[in-house]
């Protein structure tokens, strides 16, 4: 897409369409975007792209982004130790915090399991895991791998490795969107809706 422009501004696109998400025709109009704005604006999204990639890491006990070494969940002394959401990225940590229903830790895996793209359960951070638990501190863990076919994979997984450790296993529950229909549901939401339906009558 960045056919027809020279130098920087094919650079620049090029750049942004490296981007997940983020198409050929999307990468140009950003690139547009960026060069009609003021240069203030521009030098401060340079500016926090570099910040973040020098002073951002990942925790060194859950695995969720930080500034130092531990994360502000695992420095807060008033979370839940007994329990343990695992989940695939830090941006799960951040959806599952805007509920304000879990006040336990978290353990990012950082992906899924995925053989068709070569990542196996060496690939994610199930040996950390492993160890958190090891202390006998954790009652239950949560299993909040994403509802499709890798994050149900990576569920089973970690449920049959966790058989052995006298901890309680739950995944979350889920199904239909409400508001949804039916013919757009995928079979694996469906799957799930019926087996997490719910009796109405006593």
């Amino acid at each position: 897409m960045s056919a027809g422009y020279g130098g920087v501004v094919a650079d620049l696109i090029a750049e942004l369409g490296r981007l997940p998400g983020v198409g050929p025709k999307s990468a140009q109009r950003i690139a547009f975007y960026i060069l009609n704005s003021d240069p203030a604006d521009v030098s401060r999204l340079a500016n926090a792209l570099l910040e973040v990639k020098a002073k951002v890491r990942f925790c060194e006990v859950c695995g969720n982004v930080a500034e130092g070494a531990r994360c502000r969940i695992c420095e807060d002394p008033r979370r839940n130790e007994s329990q343990l959401c695992v989940v695939e990225e830090p941006k799960d940590v951040v959806a599952i915090e805007r509920t304000r229903e879990f006040r336990g830790r978290y353990h990012v895996l950082g992906g899924a399991i995925n053989p068709i793209d070569g990542v196996g359960p060496d690939d994610l951070r199930i040996r950390e895991l492993m160890t958190r638990l090891a202390s006998g501190v954790v009652t239950e863990v949560i299993l909040a791998t994403d509802p499709n076919v890798e994050g149900e994979a990576t569920a089973a997984y970690l449920s049959r490795l966790l058989t052995s450790m006298d901890v309680a296993v739950t995944r979350l529950a889920s199904g239909l969107p409400v508001g949804g229909d039916l013919e757009y549901a995928d079979e694996v939401t469906l799957g799930r809706a019926f087996e997490g339906r719910v009796r109405l009558n006593a």
